[in-house]
């Protein structure tokens, strides 16, 4: 009963073609009926073949871009796009949809030529079409080569694959997924819900980063500024703890390590994995505050300090007595 209510819907997308060719067939029919000089020298069923040639061509044309459009539109929907590892399905709707928007573009151009072709007046701008050369057809090329150089990047997109469909990537310090892949543009949803339109000859010229081009997992980075006087040992502990008590977590990779140190502070980078980007991002806050919580209830010396160092050779015990007292009113720690 499913299949008999969803038929209808199906069929509905080949009604326009199949119209035009019934026109076409109901004017060649009407007109045959019509005495030859009936109109005079108006040539009535010349003007009714030319008008039911072009309805056919347009009517074939329209037809086999829709079975197309069709086949790859049920081939999509087939697609575990909304599975966690969809690195596969990824590629191949991306493959499949720049080839389907490509060929709707061809498909209507050939038509369009055909149409042309059966139209004495305009025969020859349809065999331009079919062949472009000589100076007009060099000077459209030149004023449509940024057209063209999206066309030319699509089809590289769609094979050698820089981006597909839902990756995560950043362009032009933006940072978003990858929505929708056109035929001259590409849809980024940036994570703060704007769009960014890139032109698609973008990621073919210009270097651009794509967090999920191999594998959709990926290392998260936290770094905290901490006083001399942190437990380095205890804090890498404490991660592992932190990392096991979440789903964040891919459980592959959790490290801590000092990368740098100042003056009066030391920097410490944690590392750790996800599945997705955005569980990554999670997993980054997640970390970050609960650590921050810990060492404000565990160990607070860890916290970054300003000290101030007074050299006090020469000064009298109550000299020394009185910066003391004017050091603890400001709230400066000595050392």
């Amino acid at each position: 009963m499913d299949k008999l209510g969803r038929r209808p819907r199906w069929l509905k997308r080949f009604r326009p073609p199949v119209l035009f060719a019934l026109a076409g067939f109901a004017l060649l029919v009407g007109t045959s009926y019509v005495p030859e000089d009936y109109l005079g020298d108006f040539d009535l069923i010349g003007l009714a073949r030319i008008t039911a040639n072009v309805l056919f061509i347009i009517a074939i044309g329209w037809l086999i871009a829709t079975i197309v459009d069709a086949l790859v539109k049920r081939r999509l929907a087939n697609l575990h796009l909304d599975a966690e590892d969809n690195l596969e399905a990824r590629k191949a709707a991306t493959r499949l949809d720049v080839v389907r928007r490509i060929w709707i573009v061809a498909a209507g151009i050939v038509t369009l030529a055909a149409a042309l072709t059966v139209i004495p007046g305009v025969k020859q701008i349809g065999v331009s079409l079919f062949a472009s050369a000589g100076i007009a057809g060099i000077a459209i090329g030149l004023a449509a080569r940024p057209m063209l150089s999206n066309v030319i990047a699509g089809l590289q997109i769609a094979f050698t694959q820089p981006i597909r469909i839902d990756d995560a990537v950043v362009v032009e310090g933006e940072w978003g997924w990858i929505e929708e892949i056109g035929l001259f543009y590409v849809v980024i949803r940036i994570w703060d819900w704007r769009r960014l339109i890139v032109p698609l000859s973008y990621f073919i010229e210009q270097p651009f980063q794509n967090w999920t081009r191999k594998s959709a997992s990926i290392l998260g980075s936290i770094f905290w500024t901490v006083d001399y006087h942190a437990p380095v040992q205890k804090m890498r502990e404490k991660l592992e703890e932190i990392c096991k008590e979440t789903d964040l977590w891919d459980r592959n990779v959790v490290n801590l390590q000092v990368t740098e140190s100042q003056g009066t502070s030391i920097t410490i980078r944690a590392l750790a994995s996800a599945s997705t980007s955005p569980k990554a991002w999670d997993l980054r806050c997640y970390i970050r505050e609960k650590m921050i919580e810990w060492l404000q209830a565990e160990h607070p010396e860890a916290l970054p300090r300003l000290r101030a160092d007074t050299d006090v050779k020469g000064l009298s015990p109550d000299d020394m007595r009185d910066m003391a007292a004017s050091a603890s009113q400001h709230g400066a720690p000595q050392s």
